[in-house]
């Protein structure tokens, strides 16, 4: 998913109980800070509930894919904005002042969705969300790193990432809780602007970066924070490698052509080593996103719905089991990671991906060809004049046109279908879409379908989803992230993290803007075939682009990157020799 977990070992997490329980100002810093983390994961998650229940408040959104996708993906597209800024606003105006924006706009984007009174003001509390979620996603895990004793730094950035998962796990349990309440969607957006209040009052008792501060030539006071971070004999040491640190990072930006965007970047591209782990880097990121996983994330109510499942409070507490797998699956990447790998885990990631991508398309086509067939006497049961326009015409003007329940709601936005009162299997009525046909159809205790159609497959599709979450999360749902982290040479390791972060942004939107849009043109079915394809070309790009960085220095990660990485392969051979070493199943000449 957004964001990237960082890695650390169970030595690390040991050390920083033990730090913290001696210095609770640390925890104090990295929970606060870290409640961004988890406002980014409820923003993010908390949608794919409340579009259920928007969808019923305003017709113009139920009956217009386009408008759905728009209200999901503008959190995104704010996103990038929020992110593109970022960097400078932490640069400019200090980590703080830039959570303290960020959880301004979180607040102002809840109580606008809250209050909303058209889908054009969701829309724009949407945006206000996402250029939180993009300032949260970068200046969150930096404050965290930069306020924290080096030695404990990778486990309490780590509470970052989880702050992230559970932050989606905790958007799903209260769409739950507010099923029941009047105003249903408003409570589960206008809820987000209680942590962000949180934080801002939290925040707002909190010292600034030590880093930034000493960059401001502000000595004195980031040596007064670190007093507060480390043991008295400690801070003289942390005094000079900071001093080591950000003189070394000013001595790289003169080398790179300065602090302007244009000139890293032209500095960037032109060096053959940062252009090759660009490649990596972004191929990582955009593969992440095109496996699909945020259809899942921004949309699994209404993917449940596909399935069959009508009742959006089922729908939302089936699609608790894949958030809730997914933030257990980011406690098994720290644990493998570094274990296996990271090409190796995102290869074995993606394998099951791909099978479970083809499985779900199996599974939804069965569904739709195995779907209740339109009898006509159920449907003018209700009144000829209720009955579907798009079907009436079909059988006039053929008679045995065999339609079912898959082809009577695909067929126009104007049709639902009304299950039949003894079964939801048998036959059923092909209706007009509209409040009052609901309403007889629920009055006769029928259930009414839009998105889906009853089917006895639709449990396995929610198994399968499961395994696609425990397939994606421990692998591609985190290990983009270190790559990122330790692909690139030290100097261009903002600008590269940077690129490959907006990458990744760019392919969110262009997915969670088309999935409706998708579904309707090629069906559930054929839409879970589309990004099992692109999963496949996602594989075949890390194979043979992405090479193995655990365990290697940065120096050695260069080396590889100016050799060029080689995947093992039918049509050349290992060598290892004294002038040889092999990375990642590849070899790289180092002399």
């Amino acid at each position: 998913m957004e964001g990237g977990p960082h890695k650390a070992d169970k030595t690390e997490f040991t050390e920083c109980w033990q730090t913290t329980w001696r210095k609770p100002y640390i925890m104090r810093l990295a929970l606060s800070a870290g409640i961004g983390g988890l406002l980014f994961g409820y923003d993010t998650g908390v949608i794919s509930g409340a579009l259920l229940y928007i969808r019923e408040d305003f017709k113009s959104v139920d009956k217009k894919t386009w408008l759905q996708e728009t209200i999901v993906s503008m959190a995104v597209a704010g996103a990038i904005i929020g992110a593109a800024i970022g960097g400078w606003l932490n640069d400019k105006l200090g980590r703080k002042i830039s959570i303290l924006i960020a959880d301004a706009l979180f607040f102002v984007g809840a109580i606008v969705m809250a209050l909303s009174v058209a889908p054009w003001m969701i829309i724009i509390g949407r945006i206000f969300v996402g250029l939180g979620v993009g300032m949260a996603s970068m200046t969150s895990p930096l404050y965290i790193s930069e306020a924290s004793p080096a030695r404990i730094r990778g486990a309490l950035v780590s509470t970052n990432g989880l702050l992230i998962t559970g932050g989606q796990f905790l958007s799903y349990l209260v769409n739950l809780a507010f099923t029941k309440t009047p105003g249903t969607w408003r409570w589960m957006l206008g809820v987000a602007g209680v942590p962000a209040l949180v934080q801002f009052v939290l925040m707002l008792s909190l010292p600034e970066s030590p880093r930034w501060l000493y960059r401001q030539n502000k000595v004195d006071e980031a040596r007064a924070i670190l007093e507060k971070i480390y043991s008295p004999h400690e801070v003289e040491e942390e005094m000079e490698a900071l001093q080591s640190s950000v003189e070394a990072e000013q001595a790289d930006e003169k080398a790179m052509g300065g602090q302007g965007l244009f000139s890293k970047l032209k500095s960037a591209w032109t060096n053959q080593v940062v252009r090759r782990g660009l490649y990596a880097g972004i191929t990582v990121q955009v593969a992440q996103q095109f496996v699909g996983i945020n259809t899942v994330m921004y949309y699994s109510p209404t993917i449940v719905q596909f399935a069959g499942f009508a009742s959006k409070q089922t729908a939302l507490a089936l699609s608790l089991v894949t958030s809730g797998l997914n933030a257990v699956g980011s406690i098994v990447s720290m644990a493998f990671v570094d274990r296996y790998g990271r090409r190796r885990l995102m290869i074995i990631s993606m394998f099951g991906i791909i099978i479970c991508l083809v499985a779900l398309s199996t599974v939804f086509f069965q569904a739709s060809q195995h779907a209740p067939p339109i009898s006509m006497a159920e449907s003018t049961h209700f009144g000829r004049n209720s009955t579907c326009s798009s079907y009436l015409k079909a059988v006039s003007s053929n008679p045995a046109a065999n339609w079912n329940c898959m082809k009577c709601i695909r067929a126009s936005s104007g049709c639902a279908f009304c299950a039949q009162g003894e079964s939801i299997y048998n036959p059923g009525a092909c209706l007009d879409w509209d409040d009052g046909m609901k309403g007889m159809c629920r009055g006769e205790k029928r259930t009414w379908y839009t998105s889906g159609c009853p089917s006895r497959f639709g449990i396995v599709a929610v198994i399968l989803l499961g395994a696609y979450i425990i397939s994606y999360s421990p692998g591609m749902g985190t290990v983009p992230w270190i790559v990122n982290s330790e692909i690139y040479p030290l100097r261009y390791r903002g600008i590269g993290g940077g690129i490959a972060a907006v990458a990744n942004w760019c392919s969110n939107l262009i997915v969670s803007e088309t999935f409706l849009t998708l579904t309707e043109a090629l069906g559930s079915s054929g839409t879970f075939l589309l990004f099992a394809g692109f999963s496949v070309i996602g594989l075949l790009a890390i194979y043979f682009i992405v090479p193995e960085t655990k365990g290697l220095p940065f120096q050695e990660v260069e080396k590889m990157l100016e050799k060029g990485f080689r995947p093992p392969g039918m049509f050349w051979k290992k060598k290892k020799n004294n002038n040889n070493i092999v990375v990642g199943g590849g070899d790289v000449n180092q002399s």
